[in-house]
């Protein structure tokens, strides 16, 4: 009997062995088989991390390679919260005042939370920012600090192991990730070319990245090149989250983003926005921008607007400050224009430079609208015209010249249509086909009125006179480099069409010399030294369809006339000084057109023209002539 029994026991050992075992076998190989690769992917979240490395901004430079942008490194100061548990009380203590935050703040980061992951669980949150931007002479100290820091619930003499592993853990719960700051050392200067960029926080793998990206400007357009691609690590950790080298799987370096070195140079821009400056003040206008440009080449060496503001600080600045106004305001460009109507007709040989024509004494009927001269024209030469600046002149040379053709000029002049700056915001202006022309409109565009053109598109138009007749594209990119200074591209001009013969143009230098003498309309941006050949403006502003007395007053400009090195085009928008005739374009903008060219002929070394002697007597200005229209119905924009 005592033997069945024992038989039983065992047989009952051995078949719970046999059952033991068997689950066993086949947990094991639920494990090692059926669920090897969900758990692999679990072993491996646990110990392999794979790390994201940001590459380094690449730089804006000048032509010369002076540093307009950069990217300085700094850290991005993060806590792991379920390392701390409730000893937040003491990292708080430390890190606090290193980081000119409030304790409140801190506590409530670093208290220990759950979220839900993507399975829809809950998990512990593992990543928090304190603070960006914190830079490495701080992150150092705080670094010090959390190695030497005392947890009160901790601080004896002698701590058991697992006491030892909380005080190791609190203690690596802080951490920093590299990160970097756009930092424009030459502040306000050429802020509107250069743009800004704003620090981006996205989701990478699952992992929190924060990285900048341009806004406006170069660093907008130009933003893949600037942002280079970011490297990565795949590594393992120990149990206390320390990476461990040796297990390092890849290890890709970041490829950092390549260097934009401009047309512009640092000085001249530096020139232009001083005397922008100097016609706010003196002028009081609602803004004032300038263009330097090279027409051979189509190379800007300057371009400022007026308000502008700091790129440190785009945040604090107005939609108003950041308009690039160059290349995003569009208005009438006056007389200006008759450079557009006067080189079409002369290469059509529809005129020559000493044909004449009736300016009627400065009152003109045409379509059934009065045209007016601002002074009493008789009989004018097409030179005197251009020299006068005369609206019924322009306008009767206009009526000769057709409205297909006028059309035709007006677009390979670059009007009407992007110039392909490369630049966010740039607008096309506004040119109706000539199905959509009023009667009187062949007489009123010659005179700058029922077109809407952008400043850099009078600028380059003014250009391709000096360049023998052929309009160039607006260069503003010179290289690309890399961080050794190596080309990685290299920019060349381009040219977009001949828009008039060299000889037309020739004619039209010619005629533009006489508009800077005194019996011209800007004696005042005379030269002492060079031969200057440009063409004022003052357009009459148009509000809810009808001019009002606000003005745009410009002078466009070149020099030296016969071999030209630079071309200037100044608008202010609204002078306002006390006088009268102080709004015209050879009042205000002519003489800011003087300063930036005497102040960049020599700092570029422009050979002086030894024949000149520039005994230009002080005249009073010849006044240009106002808008064309006085009735309200007339001159609306189309």
């Amino acid at each position: 009997m005592a033997r069945r029994m024992q038989f039983k026991r065992f047989l009952w050992l051995a078949l719970l062995l046999v059952i033991g075992f068997g689950g066993l076998s086949y947990r094991l190989f639920e494990l090692q088989v059926l669920r090897h690769e969900e758990l692999k992917v679990k072993a491996q979240n646990n110990t392999e991390i794979e790390l994201l490395i940001e590459a380094r901004r690449g730089d804006i430079v000048d032509v010369k390679g002076d540093l307009l942008a950069t990217s300085t490194p700094v850290k991005r100061v993060c806590a792991d919260p379920s390392l701390i548990g409730t000893n937040w009380p003491d990292v708080v203590r430390v890190i606090a005042p290193l980081l000119e935050e409030s304790e409140a703040k801190l506590q409530q980061s670093l208290t220990p939370r759950t979220r839900l992951n993507k399975d829809g669980g809950l998990a512990l949150v593992k990543h928090v920012v304190l603070k960006n931007k914190v830079d490495l002479k701080t992150w150092e100290k705080i670094e010090t600090q959390m190695k030497a820091l005392k947890v009160a619930s901790l601080d004896k003499a002698v701590l058991k192991q697992s006491e030892r592993d909380t005080l190791a853990s609190v203690r690596m719960s802080i951490y920093a990730q590299d990160d970097q700051i756009r930092v424009y050392p030459r502040k306000k200067l050429a802020a509107h070319v250069l743009g800004f960029v704003n620090s981006e926080e996205k989701l990478v793998e699952d992992q929190p990245v924060n990285e900048l990206a341009g806004k406006e400007g170069i660093e907008f357009t130009f933003n893949k090149y600037l942002a280079g691609s970011r490297g990565w690590r795949v590594t393992e950790r120990d149990r206390k989250k320390r990476e461990l080298v040796a297990m390092r799987e890849q290890d890709v370096e970041p490829r950092n983003g390549l260097n934009v070195a401009l047309t512009i140079d640092s000085m001249i821009q530096h020139i232009t926005e001083s005397a922008l400056a100097d016609a706010m003040e003196k002028y009081s206008p609602i803004s004032a921008s300038a263009i330097v440009v090279r027409p051979k080449t189509g190379e800007i060496l300057a371009m400022a607007t007026l308000p502008n503001y700091d790129p440190n600080r785009a945040g604090s600045a107005t939609a108003d400050e950041r308009r690039n106004r160059i290349i995003s305001d569009q208005g009438e460009p006056g007389s200006t224009f008759k450079i557009v109507v006067v080189s079409g007709a002369l290469n059509e040989s529809v005129v020559r430079p000493t044909d004449k024509f009736d300016c009627e004494h400065g009152e003109f009927f045409y379509a059934g609208r009065r045209l007016h001269d601002h002074g009493s024209h008789g009989l004018l030469s097409v030179e005197e015209i251009i020299t006068k600046s005369s609206n019924i002149g322009a306008a009767k040379i206009g009526i000769k010249l057709g409205e297909q053709s006028l059309y035709d000029y007006i677009r390979d002049f670059g009007f009407g249509k992007r110039t392909g700056i490369p630049l966010q915001g740039e607008i096309a202006g506004t040119l109706h086909p000539v199905s959509n022309w009023t009667k009187v409109s062949i007489a009123q565009i010659p005179m700058g009125h029922g077109i809407a053109v952008t400043r850099i598109q009078s600028a380059m138009a003014m250009a391709a006179l000096a360049n023998k007749g052929v309009l160039m594209r607006p260069m503003l990119v010179d290289r690309l480099e890399d961080e050794d200074h190596r080309i990685f591209a290299k920019y060349s001009p381009v040219r977009v069409r001949q828009v008039v013969t060299e000889e037309t143009a020739q004619k039209m230098v010619k005629a533009l010399k006489t508009v800077v003498t005194s019996e011209g309309t800007a004696s005042k941006a005379a030269l002492e030294h060079y031969r200057v050949a440009g063409k004022t403006g003052t357009a009459q502003k148009v509000e809810n369809g009808i001019y009002v007395r606000k003005y745009l007053s410009s002078f466009a400009g070149f020099f030296p006339a016969d071999a030209p090195e630079v071309c200037i085009s100044v608008v202010l928008d609204e002078p306002r000084a006390g006088g009268a005739g102080s709004y015209y374009g050879g009042a205000t903008a002519a003489p800011i057109f003087k300063e930036i060219a005497e102040k960049t002929a020599s700092y570029l070394n422009i050979r002086p023209e030894d024949d000149l002697q520039n005994t230009l007597p002080e005249t009073p200005l010849v006044s240009e002539n106002r808008p064309s229209t006085r009735i309200p119905d007339e001159g609306r924009n189309p």
